[in-house]
C-alpha cells in the first residue's frame, strides 16, 4: 500500500513538473500572431458648418474602409479609422490631436478645416507624421508632410476666372467682366484669394472688394447689394453647402439672378441639399469641381457601398459619400501599400508614409469620382490639377466640359 502510494506521488509530482517546465526554461505555448492594423485620425466635423457635406464623406470614408478591413485590409493590414467631431474649432482639433498623437501606429492626420490644418503644422512636422487637409494653397507654396486632398482653393478659383472670362466673350459682351467673391470670413475664405486675387489681375478681370461674412450667417442680402451696386456680372458664392445655396437663395429673391451669373465650387449646391432646398433659386448655378458629381457619382460603381451599408436610396446619397473616398482614403491605403512592401510592417511609420506620398505621381485610383493623374510629387502637395465644370439644370448637376480642364497655377502668384 505505502508503495502504491508512493508511486502515485511520483507521477503526481511528474506531472506537475512537466506542466511547470515552460516557466523555468522559457517555452510558450504558441499565440496567434497579433492582428495588423495602422490608425487615421480624422478631426471631422459632423455638427458645425462642414457637416451638410462632411457627414456624408466621413460616412463614405468609414464603409469603404469597413469594406476593405472586411477583405483583408491592405496588405493583411486593418485600417483603424478614430474619428472626433471638432465642430470646425480649431481649439478643439488641436486638443484631440494632442490626445491620440501617440496612438499605436498612427500613419494620417486628416484635418477637415483651413484653420486646424495651419494650427496643426508645426504638430505634424516634429511628429514626424503626414497630414491630409482640405486645399490651403500655402501648403502647395511650402512643400512639407501635410498634403492637400484635392486642387488647392486659389487654383480652382482662378478656373473659374478662366471661365468666366470665356463665357463673357461668348455671349459677345465688350472689355472684361467685373466679378464679386464672397464666403465665410475665416481663413478658407480668405484661402481663395491669396493666388485668386493676383490671377485676377494678371488676367484683366475687375475683381471687386471681397465680401466676407460670419459662418452660420442666416442672411446675405447687404453683401450681395454691394457687389450688385458696383457691377458685379458673375458672384462666386463660397463656403460649404447649405451656406452657398443660401447665398444665392438670396440673390435670386433679391432678382440679381436675373442679370448675374452664380458660381461656386465643388462646396457649392449639391442635389441632395441646396439644389433640394432651393431648386428654382440655384438653377443655371455654375460650379467648378475637382469631381465627379450628380448621376456620374452615382452610377460609379462604389455607390454600391452605400445601399450594402447604408440600406437607403441611391438618391438619397449625397456626392461627398463617394467623392472623399476618392480624394482621402485612396492615396493613403495606397501609400500603406507601398510604404509597407518598402520598410515592412514593423518599420511602418510617418517617414516612410511621407515617402510613399511623395511616388503618388501619375496614380489614378480605380474607379475614383476624380479620374485625375495624381499630382503629389517631390515638390507639389496639390492632389490634382484637372477640374470639370458642371450647371445645375433641372435640379440636376450637368456636367459642360466634355474633358477635364488643366487649372491655372494662381498659388506661385503670391506673396507668402
Amino acid at each position: 500500500m505505502k508503495r502504491d502510494k508512493l508511486v502515485l506521488v511520483s507521477l503526481v509530482s511528474l506531472a506537475l513538473l512537466v506542466s511547470l517546465a515552460p516557466l523555468f526554461f522559457g517555452c510558450r505555448t504558441p499565440k496567434p500572431p497579433a492582428e495588423k492594423s495602422v490608425a487615421l485620425l480624422n478631426l471631422s466635423d459632423l455638427t458645425g458648418p462642414l457637416g451638410g457635406i462632411n457627414v456624408p464623406g466621413a460616412t463614405g470614408g468609414d464603409d469603404y474602409l469597413k469594406d476593405i478591413n472586411e477583405r483583408g485590409g491592405i496588405e493583411g493590414i486593418k485600417i483603424n479609422q478614430i474619428v472626433v467631431d471638432t465642430r470646425y474649432d480649431t481649439a478643439r482639433a488641436v486638443s484631440a490631436y494632442k490626445r491620440y498623437r501617440a496612438e499605436p501606429k498612427l500613419l494620417m492626420v486628416l484635418a477637415i478645416s483651413t484653420g486646424v490644418a495651419k494650427a496643426l503644422a508645426p504638430f505634424i512636422e516634429n511628429d514626424k507624421l503626414v497630414s491630409i487637409i482640405s486645399a490651403a494653397g500655402e501648403f502647395q507654396a511650402k512643400p512639407g508632410r501635410i498634403f492637400m486632398w484635392s486642387v488647392a482653393y486659389q487654383n480652382v478659383f482662378a478656373a473659374g476666372l478662366d471661365w468666366m472670362v470665356k463665357d463673357w466673350k461668348q455671349k459677345g459682351k465688350p472689355g472684361m467682366p467685373t466679378v464679386g467673391y464672397m464666403s465665410w470670413d475665416s481663413a478658407y475664405g480668405m484661402e481663395f484669394l491669396m493666388g485668386g486675387k493676383e490671377y485676377a489681375a494678371q488676367i484683366g478681370v475687375n475683381l471687386l472688394p471681397p465680401e466676407l461674412f460670419p459662418t452660420g450667417a442666416p442672411k446675405h442680402d447687404v453683401y450681395l447689394m454691394r457687389l450688385a451696386q458696383s457691377g458685379a456680372n458673375y458672384i462666386w458664392a463660397g463656403g460649404i453647402d447649405p451656406t452657398p445655396s443660401s447665398v444665392i437663395r438670396d440673390a435670386h429673391a433679391l432678382g440679381l439672378t436675373k442679370n448675374i451669373q452664380m458660381m461656386s465650387d465643388f462646396y457649392g449646391p449639391h442635389e441632395t441639399i441646396g439644389i433640394k432646398l432651393h431648386p428654382e433659386a440655384t438653377e443655371g448655378t455654375i460650379l467648378i469641381s475637382h469631381s465627379y458629381m450628380g448621376d456620374e457619382v452615382k452610377a460609379n460603381p462604389r455607390s454600391q457601398l452605400w445601399t450594402k451599408y447604408q440600406g437607403r436610396p441611391i438618391e438619397e446619397m449625397d456626392d461627398s459619400y463617394v467623392a472623399a473616398q476618392a480624394w482621402i482614403i485612396d492615396p493613403f491605403l495606397e501609400a500603406v501599400r507601398r510604404a509597407s512592401r518598402e520598410v515592412g510592417y514593423e518599420k511602418l511609420n510617418g517617414d516612410a508614409m511621407f515617402k510613399a506620398y511623395k511616388s503618388l505621381t501619375g496614380w489614378i485610383p480605380e474607379n475614383s469620382t476624380s479620374p485625375f493623374p495624381c499630382s503629389y510629387s517631390e515638390t507639389s502637395r496639390q492632389n490634382y490639377d484637372h477640374i470639370f465644370v458642371y450647371k445645375v439644370v433641372n435640379k440636376k448637376l450637368v456636367r459642360i466640359t466634355p474633358e477635364p480642364v488643366k487649372v491655372p497655377d494662381a498659388v506661385s502668384l503670391h506673396k507668402w
